[in-house]
């Protein structure tokens, strides 16, 4: 029989809303409250011009033909106006589909090919970039949404802008409003389908667990397009009527600024900023007394630099656990129940299961396997994948996580180890199957295996095994420097190691365990 751990907090009710609607469900009662802050420039949009310019931008994208079926590429920095296309899109019965902004002209297309984008909205500087990756595509327009005059090869924000509509009709259950691009736990990156019953169930789940209180604000740093950022950040805190500082990259400096001159009371990081909070003499020099809580996730939080961060800043630094798949957020610690290396307890109205890997018997308190979730926030699956999603969510709704975790008698998880691939850089998923399939088409390379390597600032960084073909001749510069010409930043290799053969089981499988204990040892 299996053991099934379900939350320990009180049920709670999901509307059968869109997800607009429920984001910006304050609008009405705190219309000249400021909803989003521009923190690079101070621009600002209250919760009543937000509203209006969601449902002006929806009429005009639907006065062009965008309707149910059609998917938007969203690919920008965090900014006001992400908030704006996103929930136009949502109202106009579209689909999103976020893309990381610092990609590069391969990597855009292949989104763009593989969710079947018709229309690409991106800022200004990057509309050259889009431009080529959206040649042989389906992309008929590119929308610069920081422009209100005349750019080349794209059209104007403001040109959008046309009378206001009301939501289209759709089925909040089965309709697939954002589609971000995951690489679940092992693989190529594929589009995950969250629909608007996905999202909403999640916010409500994590409303549970965070506290909000009238006049918060909070700062956003951490990308939009990113899931946590999307949802934690952006939809969570407007949908609380909180305001919402942007930055468009993390910048010490300028956060600690924000957080004293807004008097910012929410802060979410990456482990990497809890490590700057923690160390960084600079951040003496501000006055962080606004401060609430600290809510790092997407990549582990070890306790004692949680702790230390909690002393230096005088509040709670708390981790939390979540998946793209998951919408994202399946453990958050609440306030006051702060323990080290504990991502929290169980959202409300979702169950979990630890399962041993290689028995597959279920476990008790203080029992280790892999975790098991179930509830209204995993996925409808992944795009056109029907075998990725049959390996990761069960027969019984069981999604799989892929990583390890144990639970203690108070209900608290832990993320101890991980059975799946992928590698954790400042919070980023960085597929090895991916840049393997990149190196191995270099003509030097004979094989080759990445794996993540542990790294303090970083959390983990991607470093290359390499098999070179006979008489070959090259370095590791060299082949680092030619990933660096396909891949974003935070893919990059940062290590190659030349070796004579990649271990590797009889079926063909890369042991990547090996590679890792040689590199500790």
């Amino acid at each position: 029989m299996p053991i099934i751990h379900p939350s320990t907090m009180p049920a709670v009710e999901i509307p059968e809303i869109p997800v607009t609607a429920h984001v910006l469900r304050r609008a009405g009662e705190v219309p000249d409250r400021p909803a989003l802050v521009d923190g690079s420039s101070g621009r600002t949009l209250s919760f009543a011009e937000v509203e209006q310019a969601v449902h002006s931008l929806a009429g005009g994208l639907a006065s062009r033909g965008f309707s149910p079926g059609d998917t938007l590429a969203l690919l920008a920095p965090n900014m006001p106006e992400y908030a704006m296309v996103f929930h136009a899109v949502a109202v106009a019965g579209g689909t999103v589909t976020t893309v990381n902004p610092t990609y590069g002209a391969e990597e855009i297309r292949f989104q763009l090919e593989d969710a079947k984008a018709s229309v690409a909205a991106t800022v200004s500087p990057l509309v050259p970039v889009v431009r080529e990756a959206a040649e042989g595509t389906g992309v008929g327009e590119i929308v610069a949404i920081d422009a209100d005059g005349p750019v080349e090869g794209a059209t104007p924000l403001a040109e959008l802008m046309a009378d206001p509509v009301e939501q289209v009709p759709l089925g909040v259950h089965d309709h697939v409003v954002v589609l971000p691009y995951s690489s679940g736990t092992t693989g190529l990156p594929k589009g995950v389908m969250l629909t608007h019953h996905n999202l909403v169930a999640n916010l409500v789940q994590c409303d549970a667990m965070i506290d909000y209180r009238d006049g918060d604000k909070g700062l956003a740093v951490l990308p939009f397009f990113h899931i946590y950022g999307m949802q934690i950040l952006m939809n969570g805190m407007l949908s609380n009527g909180v305001t919402v500082i942007t930055l468009p990259r993390f910048d010490l400096i300028r956060a600690l600024e924000l957080v004293q001159e807004h008097r910012i009371s929410h802060f979410y990081a990456v482990p990497p900023m809890i490590l700057a909070l923690a160390k960084q003499p600079v951040v003496d020099d501000y006055d962080l007394s606004s401060l609430r809580v600290v809510i790092c996730g997407a990549a582990p939080l070890g306790g004692e630099l949680a702790d230390h961060a909690a002393e230096r800043i005088g509040c709670e630094v708390i981790q939390a656990y979540g998946m793209t798949e998951l919408s994202p957020a399946t453990h958050v610690t609440p306030s006051g129940q702060y323990r080290p290396g504990s991502v929290g307890l169980t959202v409300p109205n979702a169950e979990a299961r630890i399962v041993d890997p290689v028995t597959g018997e279920d476990q008790d308190i203080g029992g280790e396997g892999e975790l098991w979730l179930r509830g209204p926030m995993v996925m409808k699956g992944y795009l056109n994948n029907a075998e990725a999603t049959a390996a990761t969510i069960d027969a019984d709704g069981w999604l799989h996580t892929g990583d390890v975790a144990t639970i203690d008698a108070e209900n608290h998880f832990y993320i101890v180890d991980r059975v799946k691939e992928l590698i954790k850089y400042k919070g980023f998923q960085v597929a090895p199957a991916e840049l393997e399939a990149l190196v191995i088409t270099h003509p030097a390379v004979a094989d080759v295996a990445v794996v993540g390597i542990p790294d303090e600032e970083a959390g983990e960084l991607p470093k290359a095994f390499v098999v070179l073909k006979p008489g070959a001749d090259v370095s590791a510069e060299d082949l680092m420097a030619f990933v660096a010409e396909h891949v974003a930043t935070y893919k990059h290799i940062r290590a190659v190691e030349m070796v004579e053969e990649i271990p590797k089981s009889p079926s063909g499988k890369i042991l990547r365990r090996f590679l890792r204990d040689r590199t500790e040892t």
